[in-house]
């Protein structure tokens, strides 16, 4: 098989003298996971869920000196969710991204097809990593580079189906109507302002289809006209040594459901390395604005990280801003970190947040909630590793109250362990050949 490829791959550029590489790897990952109170509150005498989910992934790329192109096979499944003679394997394969990258002339090139989006720390762009079906987009890039100075400009417009008549947009999936955009415009400007500092600016604008009400409760359908968030700021990376700093700060405007949008995120963290045992403490804080009323007077000043990384943030276990916390009190988070190395080849990293609410309706209480994550990895060789996770919330009576059958009193707790085995199945490089 491996000659068979070599001979291909020869067959097929031996005009080529540039150098090319080829590499295939495969992506096994399963994760168990026990939920009582996982990116929402545990109902009062609810009992956990207990379940394996997996992503398998066949990774495939290619790239010389003109171009690079990246696909990703990918499958989601829960273990035991098709009989074992079933005929099919369901709706769990999907080309996860399908990407070309051309390179144009002095420091231009072009970046088109089914992509992550992943910039600065993933607030408000990321490719959720966590999740195993991953967070990708439908879109074009065109990209500037020189020395550290970078430029991306991104454009995207979804459809559900090739149509002949309308442009109606019917976003689908978990929390469709708020992260299904329709069409996505962006700028993101990166580069080093010193050899200690480094910055960067984006300016993402995105479209989504108007939704009305229909005669099923808290159900929506699409409608011709559409609305657009604009979302605005500043990331910025400060190292010396041992002492490190990040902050970032974004403000949000434009509509939503027709009503004005103002609102706000800031955030500051610093970090420092100890020593051998203790590698690294942290301290810091963010905020994202909030609404005491919702959208009851037209306007929201709740910020909403729409398509960041959530998971890395406001705790593990995602009771904000994971599909849900829209339009509501914001958060304000203060949290600390502390990274541990157990041996050679071990880590433990530990963090407590402290959650309360920006903006509170009068009479009602700020405090949302503390919780406390823990994560154990050890690498097993070069292609495999375990991760080890357990988080425990302790949540305000308020807030766990304002979720369906919530009580304060119930321990909210979520536990995993996932196991990453990445192996390099095949690899090819053809030196550039001298030029004759």
């Amino acid at each position: 098989m491996k000659k068979l490829l070599l001979s291909a791959i020869a067959g097929a550029s031996f005009l080529n003298i540039t150098a090319q590489e080829l590499s295939i790897d495969a992506l096994i990952r399963p994760r168990f996971e026990y939920r009582h109170g996982f990116q929402d509150v545990a109902p009062d005498g609810a009992e956990g869920s207990a379940f394996v989910s997996q992503r398998s992934s066949l990774l495939i790329g290619y790239k010389d000196s003109k171009i690079s192109t990246f696909i990703d096979l990918q499958d989601v499944s829960v273990w035991g969710d098709r009989p074992q003679l079933a005929r099919d394997g369901g709706n769990t394969f999907r080309v996860n991204q399908a990407w070309a990258e051309i390179q144009l002339k002095n420091g231009w090139s072009t970046k088109i097809g089914r992509q992550i989006l992943s910039y600065d720390d993933q607030r408000i762009l990321g490719g959720l990593g966590w999740a195993q079906q991953q967070r990708t987009h439908d879109a074009g890039l065109i990209k500037y580079k020189k020395n550290s100075l970078k430029l991306d400009l991104g454009f995207a417009f979804n459809q559900n189906v090739e149509g002949n008549f309308d442009n109606i947009f019917n976003a689908t999936g978990a929390g469709g109507p708020i992260f299904q955009y329709k069409a996505m415009q962006y700028a993101h400007l990166s580069g080093k302002l010193s050899e200690k500092l480094k910055g960067s600016f984006l300016f993402i604008n995105n479209t989504f289809q108007d939704r009305e009400a229909t005669p099923t409760p808290g159900v929506t359908a699409p409608t011709t006209g559409t609305n657009s968030r604009q979302t605005t700021g500043i990331y910025a990376q400060y190292n010396d040594g041992k002492f490190g700093l990040t902050g970032s700060a974004y403000y949000q405007s434009g509509e939503f459901a027709s009503n004005e949008i103002n609102a706000f995120q800031a955030s500051l963290f610093g970090t420092y390395k100890v020593g051998k045992t203790l590698k690294l403490i942290g301290l810091g804080g963010e905020i994202l604005s909030g609404d005491d009323n919702g959208l009851s007077d037209g306007e929201t000043k709740s910020f909403f990280p729409l398509f960041g990384t959530n998971h890395k943030f406001n705790g593990y276990q995602d009771f904000f801003f994971v599909g849900r916390h829209a339009n509501n009190v914001g958060l304000i988070d203060i949290n600390a970190k502390a990274v541990f190395k157990t041996s050679a080849t071990s880590s433990l990293t530990s963090a407590l947040h402290y959650f309360s609410a920006a903006d509170s309706p009068s009479g009602a209480e700020s405090y949302l909630g503390t919780s406390v994550d823990l994560v154990f990895k050890q690498k097993i060789n070069n292609y495999s590793s375990v991760i080890v996770g357990y988080s425990q919330s302790f949540l305000g009576s308020d807030f766990a109250d304002s979720r369906a059958g919530g009580d304060a009193d119930d321990i909210q707790n979520w536990g995993w362990v996932m196991l990453i085995i990445k192996p390099n199945l095949f690899k090819w490089k053809k030196p550039a050949e001298p030029a004759k």
